[in-house]
Parts: C-alpha cells; structure tokens; sequence
C-alpha cells in the first residue's frame, strides 16, 4: 500500500478519542496495511490510525517480523494486573523521544479482527505494554501523559529546542 504522513506532537488529533470502527470492508484493509507500511517506515512497533490523522480505533502491532502483525479493531482492555512493569517508551508522533513508563505487566482485552469477528486475548509484557500505548492513544490519550509533570514538561522542553 503506501506510507502516509505521520502527525507530530502536539498535534491536538494526538488528544482525540477514536470511534469504533463499523465498516469492516476493502477500506479499512486498506488502513490497516497502510498503517503497517508507515509504521516500518517509521520505524516503530505499532502504530494506530491516529497517527496518521484517522481517527478509527485501529492499531497495528509488530514487535518483529518473526512474531508476525497483529492488527486490532476496536480493541478494549478488560483486565489489568496489580503486578507492574518499566518500559521505556516513545512514539512515531514524537521520534527519537522516550521516557521509562509504569504500567500492569498483564492485561486481558476483546477487539475484532480485519474481518469484524470478535476475539478476547490476554498479554504480558512488552506486547502488554504495546497494547496498553495504543489503545490510550485511540483513548486520546498520549504517552507523556504517562509521566511525572516534571518528566513531561522536561521532555516537551527538550522536543520544542529540538523542531526550532
């Protein structure tokens, strides 16, 4: 398909919730493959609609080519565990930025596949983490919300002297 443009912090599509998505049909493959060519491109590990400017609750994940994509529609997390985990974090809205991010080490979630067919999964670790990144993105949620204000408005500072 084709790499399409992604949007850069502070963006404010970067803070709006997607909606579900209705239409499981050629465009929303379409979609999905795109966002797989921009998110390699990046390079990234997953990416959602948002990024690009489209705000549908759709993510693509790849944490490698061996693992294969897993591309989630409408994706909901039903479960988080008490357990947490560090993971250094960042996004292709905001490249070559990243910060130590606290979150549940496993979580349960329902999404729908390309198709539409409903499915629930759990993960752990990184993938739970990845998950976890994109769905409070389509949730309008950017990661540096994540942090401590201090962390975040060092790292805005940073970002802002970096574009100028």
């Amino acid at each position: 398909m084709s790499v399409r443009p992604i949007i850069r912090f502070p963006d404010p599509l970067l803070k709006t919730a997607c909606a579900p998505v209705t239409a499981f049909d050629d465009g929303l493959r379409g979609l999905a493959a795109d966002l797989l060519d921009t998110m390699r491109a990046a390079p990234g590990v997953g990416i959602t609609a948002a990024h690009i400017g489209v705000l549908q609750r759709v993510t693509v994940i790849e944490l490698s080519r061996k693992e294969g994509v897993r591309t989630y529609v409408n994706p909901e997390i039903t479960w988080f565990s008490e357990e947490t985990m560090r993971h250094v974090e960042g996004s292709v809205s905001m490249p070559g930025f990243t910060d130590e991010i606290v979150r549940p080490k496993a979580i349960r979630f329902r999404y729908q596949d390309i198709d539409g067919q409903a499915h629930e999964a759990e993960a752990e670790g990184f993938l739970a983490v990845c998950i976890q990144h994109e769905v409070d993105q389509l949730d309008g949620l950017f990661w540096l919300q994540r942090l401590s204000k201090l962390k975040r408005d060092r790292l805005v500072k940073k970002w802002e002297k970096a574009k100028a």
